[in-house]
């Protein structure tokens, strides 16, 4: 017999019934140190008092208003991004697959609107993941998430993941624009090289596209700068970006250029829920921590500590592990065992982590991480490879 809840997730058999900033607890009484954050959405850990103040201040007074109206988080939380951000304008929305939905809706329509109807097509890298739409499976190309779902979108052609020459090659007369991950973070923590995104870039204004980016998961201090493409010292023209922007309440958002954006006008895009005032108290409440001074530095330092520790796992655990990447506090060890059986093993011992695609494992902690956290689970990890090697 089916489940009430639908069974599309093969879930670990644990509750959880709250948190503390780098920990879950579960049902049992047992406690987890949190190296998921909820698949990089719990950017400042659980029950954060500036988080938890916002949201009850914002939940006694209105939750939801729709986009009939003026929403005046919105047109706080969009100047706030616009302000240290490349983007002229900002629409909200509940999650990063609607974000990279209306990032492909947005690149065909800036085409059409400059005259190019023709132009439709999305130049993508392999191994990309955007999503679980219709349209983001496609633009991602991997078969696990398309079958079964055909007939597919139309529309995206894919090429190798920093292959620059390939890339140049997949252009033609209906070509509208390029989406990149600054890091692949589903395809397996493969962070792309700074000279390849500036290429491409270049690209992209070369042909008259527009470069597109997907900022779901490498964005809001993941890596040390609030997105991932300013260490390149470049700018999209579009990106979608969400998990950590709302520090667990879900929303998405699209930031843009006022050029990309000269098609969206009133009734061409819209989201009931998108924006609503408690969405925007959380993104509201997470900016004031991440804009604070000192903050991304300290994501930085963090950062540079688990890569040097997770560094000397690899070299000590050869039998387990074959090699680390990523960059920031979004890293990821690649097994030569099964990936799925040193998840168990960390879980077994107290550690939460994520999958990743090439058989990686993902750590993702909350950005508020203390060294402390770090040499705990890094003493995780290294008990799970040795009883893994034995």
């Amino acid at each position: 017999m089916i489940p009430t809840v639908m069974p599309t997730y093969a879930r670990a058999d644990i509750v959880f019934e709250k948190g503390d900033g780098m920990y879950l607890f579960a049902t049992d009484g047992r406690r987890y140190l949190d190296f998921g954050a909820g698949v990089a959405v719990n950017s400042l850990g659980h029950a954060h008092p500036h988080l938890v103040a916002a949201l009850k201040a914002q939940a006694e007074k209105l939750w939801h208003c729709s986009n009939l109206y003026r929403v005046a988080g919105q047109e706080k939380v969009s100047k706030r991004l616009v302000e240290h951000t490349f983007a002229d304008t900002v629409f909200f929305c509940n999650s990063g697959a609607e974000a990279m939905e209306g990032v492909i809706k947005l690149t065909r329509k800036y085409q059409y609107e400059t005259g190019h109807h023709e132009r439709y097509r999305i130049v993508v890298p392999r191994g990309a993941f955007h999503g679980r739409t219709l349209a983001t499976i496609a633009a991602g190309g991997q078969e696990k998430h398309l079958k079964g779902f055909g007939p597919v979108v139309d529309g995206f052609d894919h090429v190798t993941y920093g292959d620059i020459a390939e890339l140049r090659a997949a252009i033609g007369p209906q070509t509208a624009g390029i989406l990149v991950e600054p890091i692949q973070g589903e395809g397996g923590i493969v962070a792309a090289k700074l000279d390849y995104l500036r290429a491409v870039r270049a690209i992209a204004d070369e042909f008259g596209l527009l470069l597109a980016m997907d900022e779901v998961q490498t964005g809001n201090g993941r890596t040390g700068k609030l997105y991932a493409h300013e260490w390149a010292g470049i700018t999209p023209d579009v990106m979608g970006t969400a998990k950590g922007l709302g520090g667990g309440f879900p929303i998405g958002a699209i930031l843009a250029t006022e050029k990309a954006a000269v098609g969206m006008t009133a009734g061409t895009h819209g989201s009931t829920f998108g924006g609503n005032p408690l969405a925007m108290a959380a993104a509201d409440a997470v900016l004031d921590i991440l804009l604070s001074d000192g903050f991304l530095e300290h994501v930085r330092q963090m950062g540079a500590l688990l890569w040097d520790a997770l560094e000397k796992l690899v070299a000590a655990h050869p039998q387990v592990l074959e090699t680390h990447r990523g960059a920031g506090l979004m890293q990821g060890l690649k097994c030569k065992v099964p990936s799925t059986a040193l998840s168990k093993a960390l879980l077994a011992n107290g550690l939460l982590t994520v999958g990743a695609g090439d058989n990686v494992i993902r750590f993702v902690p909350p950005l508020i991480v203390e060294p402390q956290h770090i040499a705990e689970a890094v003493a995780l990890i290294d008990k799970s490879c040795k009883e893994l090697a034995a």
